[in-house]
Parts: C-alpha cells; sequence; structure tokens
C-alpha cells in the first residue's frame, strides 16, 4: 500500500486470551467490513480480461482480499473491473450497466487500452479512456497487467474504501458571544 493511506493495526491473539472490551468506532466497522466484502462484476472486454480471470485461479487466489464471487449482473455488484478496450459501440452499454450497480460503486481500469486506448488510441471507434464514460478510482497500468498489479490495483482500492467515512463529519460552528441587548430606557 502506499504511503498515504495509513495500515490498520489488529490486535494480537495472545491478547484475547482473557476476557476483554474492544472500542472502535462504527466508522471503521463499516469501513472495514464494506472493504474486505467487495463483490466484482465481470466485465471483460479483451485480453486484459484473461488476466483478471486467472487472478480467480489458485496460484493467485483472490479470495485472500474478500473479492473470490465475480458476479453475472450489475445489480449484485459494487465493483466494476473494466479490462480492455471500449469502444464507441460498448461506451452507451458501459454506461447503463454502471447505472444499474448498487450504491456504493467503484470502478477499476484495468491496462492501458481501458485507461488511454493502448495501441489503438488512434482508432475512430476506440473510447480513448474509460474515465470519459463513467467515473474511475484506480488505474491499473500494463498491457496486459499481471494479476500481482490487480491485486495492487484492488489493495489501493481497498485503501481508498475505508477512508469513506459512514457517518458524515458536522463541521463544528464556533459560537459567537452573546451580547445582551441595551435596552434604552424611554422615560
Amino acid at each position: 500500500m502506499s504511503d498515504r493511506i495509513k495500515a490498520v493495526r489488529y490486535p494480537k491473539l495472545e491478547h484475547f486470551a482473557e476476557p476483554n472490551v474492544i472500542t472502535t468506532t462504527a466508522d471503521f466497522v463499516f469501513s472495514w467490513a464494506r472493504s474486505h466484502s467487495v463483490f466484482p462484476f465481470t466485465y471483460g472486454l479483451a485480453c486484459c480480461a484473461i488476466e483478471m480471470l486467472t487472478s480467480g485461479f489458485a496460484r493467485y487466489d483472490i479470495a485472500r482480499y474478500g473479492m473470490e464471487v465475480f458476479r453475472p449482473t450489475p445489480r449484485q455488484c459494487d465493483l466494476m473491473i473494466v479490462a480492455g478496450t471500449v469502444n464507441e459501440k460498448m461506451a452507451p452499454v458501459l454506461k447503463r450497466l454502471y447505472d444499474q450497480m448498487s450504491e456504493p460503486k467503484w470502478v477499476v481500469s484495468m491496462g492501458a487500452c481501458a485507461t488511454s486506448g493502448g495501441p489503438f488510441y488512434d482508432g475512430y471507434n476506440v473510447v480513448n479512456g474509460v474515465d470519459k464514460v463513467v467515473p474511475v478510482d484506480v488505474y491499473i497500468p500494463g498491457c496486459p497487467p499481471r494479476p500481482e498489479a490487480l491485486f495492487q490495483g484492488l489493495l489501493e482500492l481497498q485503501g481508498k474504501i475505508q477512508q469513506l467515512k459512514f457517518v458524515p463529519e458536522t463541521p463544528v460552528v464556533p459560537e459567537t458571544p452573546v451580547v445582551p441587548e441595551t435596552v434604552a430606557a424611554t422615560e
């Protein structure tokens, strides 16, 4: 993970030998649970999709990160991994599927083609970046990126999800001192 994302410290198992009380915030619990139960959407368009599917095999095992259940329908998922070249004909379909996803939703752009058009950037039918169609949270470089690069991008996404607040912070407004009104005596 990058330096800007704080590492979460978990208590050691030997500290639970006696009954303990753990205090934490609702933000931490919900953000941790949300970041470790992401359901990706199978949206492979080209050769990057082979690497995305390879990440689920036994050698790489995406299940270590809690993201092993690839869903076939957008209504059951909250992460869209766009893996491959997006062309002009596919862009409205991608947007419609993104709109059907449940909130909160995230998008990962996997590979050079999804990020910037790749080697096909000057093609008349290629969208030069999926960020022109849907908002992207994490970009994964490479042509095609290895499963390890996908895992690094997913760990970055988990860090972003853990930074989200469940309860929005209310701004603290300093109180202005109350000055008693002067009553003019009319006599």
